[in-house]
């Protein structure tokens, strides 16, 4: 067994198998640990269109195009008595033969495809393997401690490692680095639907967003095999008002807070089994270290409401590839090199991240913002389709006439110094 490589991965979701993949792809020794045995559940299942370049970077297009994932045209938001608004349609936007049309899938399935394309493109990638800790050279990593399925404990080298392991967020966590936004700390509960009703035609794969009292918000997101993801996000004061503790009947009594949502699961039969999660926005103090790098959810996730994680997680995870690979041919891993890979991430989170500070705002609407300035309506599309590396500076003025915005937060930066 090999024991040094040009890189570690920790993790095999769509953050470390598309960063996996582009250094894979230049040839680099490259090996992946994983913890748990591909295809496994996860959240987080509609992609938005600029996921699409990415997906494009580490040749999984013409995959995903020949795959059974539902093709998802638009997206549509739903009053609480059951009106619903004319569905945006991408393409009435973007090129049709490009970020026009995306898709709603299942995660199992999509990252089992995401993981096996990083090996096609040379990439070793070790399943049920359980990194322990990370390897210290004085304050600089040089590799991992990891447990193999054979219960086997041995230990990898390379001159970089990346932490893509997701909402664990390794090294974030263990080193004291993360941090809670602000304001984001909702509450998300969510179950599956078999045979629910579902809009006509090109509407069929559309992501739903639909509202309930105090700004909070049920996803609707159709897959195939007439399933359909479902869940509600709001404050935990709100969703567990009157004493109520567990996530079904929270579930059940919010649906009724919605016509549309009520009267498109009633055709439906609920898979049994609920989830939750809570305070799920997080943010990590730095980006790298000596020897390290973090990627995707492991650096900084936000919140579901706009669909923004799984395209902030592989284009995180592309650029990633793109910058260490740099660093392995110039012999320059220090963390200072990926200041701009910092940028650009963070660049993209923090304008998501006003977007979603509005929206969960009281006074805040879209419709207002537009019929003010019929001008902002495309850069609010854009921005909420994923094409979130662009001054938006003059959005967010018209935007703060009617609601405040957050300042970006101080966080993301390399640790270049101990």
């Amino acid at each position: 067994m090999q024991n040094d490589y040009d890189v570690i991965l920790i993790g095999a979701g769509p953050a470390g198998s598309s960063a996996a993949a582009v250094l894979a792809e230049y040839g680099h020794r490259v090996v992946v640990l994983e913890r748990e045995k591909f295809p496994r559940y996860h959240i987080g299942e509609s992609l938005i269109p600029f996921t699409f370049h990415p997906l494009q970077r580490i040749g999984m297009i013409e995959k995903m195009k020949g795959s059974h994932f539902t093709k998802k045209y638009s997206v549509s938001f739903v009053q609480p008595d059951g009106k619903r608004s004319q569905p945006f349609y991408f393409f009435n936007r973007y090129d049709r033969d490009t970020v026009a049309q995306t898709w709603q899938v299942l995660r199992s399935e999509f990252d089992q495809m995401m993981m096996e394309n990083a090996r096609e493109k040379g990439a070793e990638v070790r399943e049920e393997t359980t990194v322990n800790r990370l390897l210290m050279d004085g304050e600089r990593v040089i590799g991992v401690e990891c447990t193999g399925k054979d219960g086997v404990t041995y230990e990898l080298r390379a001159p970089i490692t990346l932490d893509c392991t997701g909402k664990e967020a390794m090294a974030s966590n263990r080193r004291g680095w993360r941090v809670g936004d602000p304001y984001l700390n909702k509450v998300a509960v969510w179950t599956y639907y078999k045979g629910s009703k579902r809009e006509p035609d090109i509407d069929e794969g559309a992501t739903t967003v639909a509202f309930v009292p105090d700004k909070g918000w049920f996803w609707h997101i159709p897959q195939h095999n007439d399933m359909v993801s479902v869940g509600v996000v709001a404050e935990g004061k709100y969703l567990s008002r009157g004493g109520v503790r567990s996530p079904k009947e929270m579930f059940e009594r919010e649906v009724e807070e919605n016509q549309w949502i009520r009267d498109h699961l009633a055709t439906g039969e609920c898979t049994g089994e609920f989830w939750i999660t809570s305070e799920y926005s997080r943010h990590s103090r730095y980006v790298a270290a000596p020897g390290l790098l973090l990627v995707g959810d492991a650096f900084a996730f936000l919140d579901p409401v706009f669909s923004s994680g799984v395209m902030l997680a592989l284009k995180s995870g592309v650029l990633a590839g793109e910058e260490v690979h740099k660093g392995l041919l110039s012999g320059d891993l220090s963390p200072a090199r990926f200041a701009h890979y910092s940028q650009q991430v963070r660049e993209g989170v923090e304008n998501m991240r006003k977007l979603v500070y509005a929206f969960y705002n009281p006074e805040f609407s879209f419709k207002d913002v537009i019929m003010r300035y019929p001008e902002a309506g495309a850069e609010i599309t854009d921005c909420l389709s994923g094409d979130l590396n662009r001054d938006y500076s003059d959005l967010w003025g018209k935007i703060r006439e009617f609601v405040p915005l957050p300042e970006d937060l101080p966080y993301g930066v390399p640790l270049v110094a101990a």
